[in-house]
């Protein structure tokens, strides 16, 4: 017979918030910087902890929409749900990168069959003023663009580099409609979530240069006057996003957040999405000096990361502690 109780890891989980999917997205594209600078040892490591995370929210997910559709419904209105989408395209990418093209294809199917779903119930709830998870929209969008074009080089098939132009062209569509709706003051109180006004333009940035790696791969895909406007475009995309970048981090050193906050993890994944960016436009454009900064931004963000982690561990630990104790009063209430 129930006692009424529950465990206090499960309670504990239960209260996750839907943005706690930006982890997963922070670690894999960490994970996919070390891989492209060639710490591949690191970079499997990072995969591993991503993989598992994924698992875990996927999991979550699946149970969540099975057990109670209500709660599932509100929570797919969120922005942060579209992490999963996100989370699910860069896990692919990187599976993608290693020659694991089929179960790449799959995590871009299943990303593309949940892309419509939340994007329809979370666009809707978009209103003025809004924290920088407003931009979850263009990522998640840019994100299937990444993986499409990542598959079409590694597989050197047309079809999906062709696909993916539609999401890269609609993700620059949503970032500009985010961008009305972003309250530029969280520039300066945001929790951490700020940053993915850059990291949107980072992952655009990567998709443009992902297309052109395509392109150079020995498969016609457009023709030269294409291939010029998509370089010229994701040329501009970068600088955009390492300006963000700057103004970002000034207004953390004017005004300091030291504290942890979930949403940190969407401070991490701009800083390794910038860097995966400039490391493949260095290379896909032959710039040889971007590789610098790129190398710099990838260390910034793996140092990020640590950071975070152990902020995660130590809320994690007071919240199992906190959830115990509950159980335990509401146990001796009913006694």
């Amino acid at each position: 017979m129930s006692t009424g109780t529950s465990h206090p890891l499960r309670a504990w989980w239960a209260q996750r918030p839907p943005a706690a999917g930006a982890a997963v997205m922070a670690t894999g594209i960490v994970s996919v910087g070390l891989h492209l600078t060639r710490h591949e040892s690191l970079s499997r490591v990072a995969l591993a902890l991503t993989c598992a995370a994924w698992l875990a929210l996927a999991a979550d997910f699946v149970f969540l929409l099975l057990s109670d559709r209500a709660k599932w419904v509100t929570w797919a209105g969120t922005p942060g749900a579209l992490t999963a989408v996100a989370a699910t395209t860069v896990v692919g990418t990187r599976f993608a990168l290693l020659g694991w093209t089929a179960l790449a294809a799959a995590l871009l199917a299943l990303a593309t069959l949940l892309w419509p779903v939340l994007l329809t119930l979370v666009v809707p709830n978009w209103e003025r003023r809004m924290p920088g998870a407003v931009f979850l929209g263009c990522v998640a969008t840019e994100g299937l663009a990444v993986l499409g074009a990542t598959l079409s080089a590694a597989t050197s098939t047309a079809w999906p580099a062709h696909a993916a132009l539609v999401p890269f062209w609609l993700g620059l569509v949503l970032y500009v409609i985010a961008l009305f709706r972003f309250d530029p003051r969280q520039v300066a109180h945001g929790a951490g979530d700020h940053w993915v006004a850059g990291g949107a333009l980072a992952i655009s940035a990567l998709a443009g240069a992902k297309l052109l790696a395509a392109s150079q791969g020995g498969v016609y895909l457009w023709n030269g006057d294409d291939d010029a406007a998509l370089h010229d475009v994701t040329v501009g995309l970068l600088v955009l996003d390492l300006a963000w970048c700057v103004a970002l981090f000034v207004g953390e050193i004017v005004w300091p957040r030291p504290r942890y906050d979930v949403r940190r993890w969407s401070t991490v994944f701009p800083l390794g999405m910038t860097a995966a960016a400039t490391l493949s436009v260095a290379a896909v454009m032959d710039v040889p000096w971007l590789d610098g900064p790129g190398r710099a931004l990838l260390w910034i963000s793996v140092a990020a990361w640590l950071v975070v982690a152990a902020g995660a561990v130590v809320a994690a630990r007071a919240g199992l502690r906190s959830a115990a104790g509950a159980g335990g009063v509401r146990s001796t209430a009913r006694r």
